[in-house]
């Protein structure tokens, strides 16, 4: 599929939010560069073929796919899948390690704040969720994953945020108030793992059909209003993103962190 790179293969990649999507392509890309693949991801019986055909690509590579079907954000699987993964690495005396951490998770709520009808507004839980599910969750897996020691010098940590994050968009509130916590999430990791030789990066795609987009209100009129102002042409896609974070993964980016890194072909500049 790729070419193998020094420093990253035969690792482990943790893919939360693998089975569509910056996951699905971000799962396939590592594997083509030489790693493992730790997928987790919330499916239902009628897209689990979809779960089977991604693993089925990383296998085919010659890579191992470990997938979890699984609430990310919950606390107690997350315990879980950590003890496997940590049980996995650690067996017949092996101390294996994740080196690259990918947080795309995109469940949240798409109501507006204020609205003439009560029920139709956002809820504290509706607000809870989004932000615990879209930015907080990020640093719970990050502190399990570095208190099991399974996350060292030359990890690589990354959250999938958006344009959102600094901009408004009708019934986006809840998730554009997580994207920046997200953001702020990734600073402060930036500032404490830095010793520990860990990096953390924000990635902003551009506007890229995906089925999270599909599920915010005028998504088609964000589809066109990207393709007419991206000075590159086109839309974003997730292969576009994946590729960066390969880059972004290798042993020679240790020296880039703290960043909001825009993946759009110049489509965020343009006003």
């Amino acid at each position: 599929m790729g070419t193998e790179i020094p420093g990253l293969d035969g690792e482990w990649a943790l893919v939360l939010g693998a089975s569509s999507g910056f996951g699905e392509a971000t799962s396939l890309e590592l594997a083509s560069l030489g790693m493992h693949i730790f997928g987790v991801h919330l499916d239902r019986k009628g897209t689990l073929p979809n779960v089977e055909r991604i693993t089925g690509q990383i296998r085919a590579a010659g890579r191992e796919a470990v997938f979890f079907n699984a609430n990310a954000a919950d606390p107690e699987k997350r315990q879980e899948i950590l003890h496997e993964i940590q049980t996995r690495l650690q067996s017949g005396g092996r101390h294996g390690m994740v080196r690259v951490l990918l947080h795309s998770l995109a469940f949240g709520t798409l109501k507006p704040f204020v609205s003439k009808s009560p029920a139709d507004v956002i809820a504290k839980p509706h607000m809870d969720m989004t932000l615990d599910v879209m930015s907080n969750s990020l640093v719970y897996w990050v502190q399990d994953l570095v208190s099991r020691q399974l996350m060292g010098r030359g990890g690589r940590i990354f959250a999938m945020t958006s344009a959102g994050g600094a901009r408004v968009w009708a019934s986006y509130g809840a998730v554009s108030a997580a994207k920046a916590a997200l953001e702020s999430h990734i600073r402060q990791l930036t500032l404490e793992l830095a010793p520990m030789g860990i990096t953390a990066n924000a990635i902003m795609a551009g506007v890229t059909d995906t089925p999270a987009l599909r599920k915010i209100p005028g998504s088609d009129e964000m589809i066109k209003l990207a393709k007419r102002k991206n000075p590159s042409g086109r839309m974003t896609t997730p292969k576009d993103v994946a590729e960066a974070i390969g880059l972004l993964s290798q042993p020679k980016a240790q020296w880039v962190s703290g960043n909001v890194i825009c993946v759009d072909g110049g489509e965020f500049v343009v006003d």
